[in-house]
């Protein structure tokens, strides 16, 4: 079987979203339920996602393992897997990690841009890396099978994750930086030492990651795609578009400023880079996929390599997850 997997959104929610997954033929979507949220309100927002699931059962459900990928396209429905992109949810406090698995969430990010509990972040000027508590929570997350994801943290950071974890981390969706130097783009050697851990990265679509921005173009970002497959090993790779649809403006400010600051010129936030950036006119939805697996065929992928991108990489991933 041959799956497509998006391994990361943050989209404004509604039925007409859950049809286009579903028309582009997505078996299962990683979906980030947490920025900023503590325990209390990481119930209330799965609360809004069983409602979610409940009115749109025919769609989506809730999935847990790769054998929800499975479940999803035999019932050509989108199996919709929970994660975190900061660690606020558990506070604190070791006891809480098992607390969000049960909860249903599979992925977490040690840290979203700034200094964490657990790690530093990817705009944090000293990177300090993995702290002692944040030890003892990869031990924790290893244990239950809560996937590392390191999309948003600093460079020694990740490393130090790749190299204390028992299992491969994640770095659900960012690019490398030889093809564009954002702060969240990753370097050839920490790209290489997450290969050689057997972690995976997932393509960002996201504007303010790739070369040119919104006028990227396919066949740059297939290009790009090549040449990391040649660093990493293509099997390593796959898709995490970071596709926020129908999110208003006041919801990236949010993102970036979180509860701890009132600036209004913060990093990706600052006043030259307000509100979310127009989606290339090739990826303005996951219907894309379709692009990219025409550009990746014209860059001399095999259609193996092909399917593993766009979805049976991943699948092996979550496969390696419990």
């Amino acid at each position: 079987m041959d799956f497509k997997i998006d391994n990361l959104q943050y989209c404004n929610w509604s039925r007409k979203i859950f049809e286009i997954n579903r028309e582009a033929g997505l078996d299962a979507i990683h979906v980030t339920i947490v920025y900023h949220e503590d325990f209390q309100e990481l119930r209330e927002v799965i609360k809004n996602w069983q409602k979610h699931f409940s009115e749109n059962s025919d769609l989506i459900f809730h999935g847990k393992s790769f054998k929800d990928i499975e479940k999803a396209q035999s019932d050509s429905k989108t199996a919709v897997f929970f994660g975190f992109q900061n660690c606020s949810p558990i506070e604190d406090d070791i006891g809480l990690v098992e607390k969000v698995y049960d909860l249903g969430c599979r992925f977490m990010q040690l840290t979203y841009n700034n200094q964490s509990l657990l790690a530093t972040g990817c705009y944090e000027n000293i990177d300090s890396g993995v702290t002692n508590f944040g030890k003892e929570v990869i031990k924790e997350m290893n244990r239950l099978g809560l996937v590392i994801d390191m999309s948003h943290s600093a460079e020694k950071s990740t490393i130090d994750a790749i190299e204390i974890s028992e299992k491969p981390i994640a770095i659900t969706h960012a690019n490398p930086s030889f093809w564009h130097s954002a702060k969240r783009n990753k370097s050839n050697e920490l790209l290489k030492i997450l290969s050689d851990n057997e972690g995976m990265l997932g393509l960002s679509l996201y504007p303010h990651h790739l070369k040119d921005g919104t006028k990227c173009t396919i066949e740059s970002f297939c290009e790009m795609t090549a040449k990391t497959a040649e660093l990493m090993g293509a099997e390593k790779i796959g898709i995490g578009s970071d596709l926020c649809l129908n999110q208003p403006d006041t919801i990236v400010e949010w993102m970036r400023k979180g509860t701890w600051s009132k600036s209004e010129n913060y990093g990706e936030g600052s006043k030259n880079k307000p509100g979310f950036p127009q989606q290339p006119d090739w990826f303005l939805d996951a219907r894309g996929f379709t692009n990219i697996e025409s550009g990746l065929k014209k860059v001399g992928f095999s259609k193996n390599e092909i399917n593993g991108i766009l979805g049976n990489n991943w699948y092996n991933f979550y496969k390696g997850m419990n």
